[in-house]
């Protein structure tokens, strides 16, 4: 098996989140690898066949890329000392575009990355029915392997 360098977990800010950065923070303390926080902002493109975009839509877009980025660095810094502590040394906060699955698994590709952390559970409900699973196409395309968590389960 390849040694764990680079440990990739993909992050929605959600209150659940931190269970699934504890576990990717405990895989990297453990192989003393780097860990890649990712957050992905959806493109209203995925959404083209619902609704007639207004006007500002790339405008709208740029304004909640850069409030990812802010929540980005906010999240990194409030779970500083928590990483720390799982013996985490180097991580990296990273706000991408586009279809969720699909650049975690370019991300991954790209950073060669040997081992994703994700939550089994993001979207609720329709969008769920609609859109399919992320962590599921993830699961199923990735080319490292891929570790998933219930943030439900206590």
């Amino acid at each position: 098996m390849q040694t764990i360098k680079r440990i990739l977990s993909p992050v929605d800010f959600s209150d659940k989140a931190g269970k699934i950065i504890q576990a990717a923070a405990y895989m990297a303390g453990t192989f003393k690898a780097e860990l890649h926080l990712v957050f992905v902002a959806q493109t209203f493109e995925d959404y083209s066949g619902f609704f007639v975009p207004p006007i500002n839509l790339p405008h709208l877009e740029e304004e909640l890329f850069a409030s990812a980025q802010q929540q980005m660095e906010t999240y990194l810094e409030e779970n500083k000392a928590q990483l720390a502590e799982a013996g985490v040394s180097q991580v990296t906060g990273k706000v991408l575009s586009g279809d969720i699955a699909e650049e975690i698994l370019h991300y991954a590709v790209k950073k060669q990355v040997q081992l994703i952390v994700m939550g089994t559970h993001g979207y609720k409900g329709v969008e769920r029915i609609m859109f399919g699973s992320v962590a599921e196409k993830v699961v199923k395309s990735a080319g490292c392997p891929v570790m998933t968590v219930n943030p439900y389960r206590e």
